[in-house]
């Protein structure tokens, strides 16, 4: 066999080779961002159900518990392109709030204020976390699937291009404060 044949065989051995492995790396970034918006959700339905627990304790005041009551169910019951706009609402309800340091005081004084607020706070600390960790996610497989390699040989498949979750996700102040 002529050595020319050879190195052209190796060549495109090495290539098919480079070429799965990429297809591979790709599925599993896809399969690690749906892995992710999936503990996004998660910890989304944990914020609004300790936000519905806080706004029904009675704890509040009737027009912060309304708030943040409204804003929660909202949350919860969005979907697609509605959802963003709503965990940004609950998190603006949150502050509004509870950002009152006489109401913030009030609601901690008693134990299980104290254990709602701390509730609260791990979950919006988790969500951040999350959303952070969703979007490094998503950044890494756009990044591989704008590769022009990729792209011309469609090794994406037919996977729709996943996309970023931005709300926003910025606790109240007082929970900060706590930390």
């Amino acid at each position: 066999m002529h050595p020319d044949v050879l190195w052209f065989v190796l060549a495109l051995v090495l290539a098919g080779v480079y070429l799965s492995w990429t297809a591979g790396r790709l599925d599993r970034l896809h399969a690690r961002g749906d892995a992710s918006r999936a503990a996004l959700d998660a910890q989304l339905v944990r914020r609004s159900a300790v936000a519905m627990e806080l706004a029904t304790s009675g704890l509040l005041d009737p027009a912060s518990a309304l708030l943040i009551a409204d804003a929660a169910h909202a949350a919860r019951q969005a979907e697609g392109e509605d959802r963003p706009p709503a965990e940004s609402d609950l998190s603006r309800a949150l502050r509004a709030a509870l950002d009152q340091p006489q109401q913030f005081e009030e609601l901690t004084s008693t134990a299980d204020g104290r254990q709602l607020v701390d509730e609260l706070e791990a979950a919006a600390r988790r969500v951040g976390m999350a959303r952070r960790f969703h979007n490094d996610a998503v950044a890494a497989a756009r990044a591989l699937r704008s590769k022009r390699h990729v792209r011309y040989l469609r090794l994406a498949g037919h996977a729709p291009p996943p996309l970023t979750f931005e709300c926003d996700d910025a606790p109240p102040e007082c929970l900060a404060r706590v930390l």
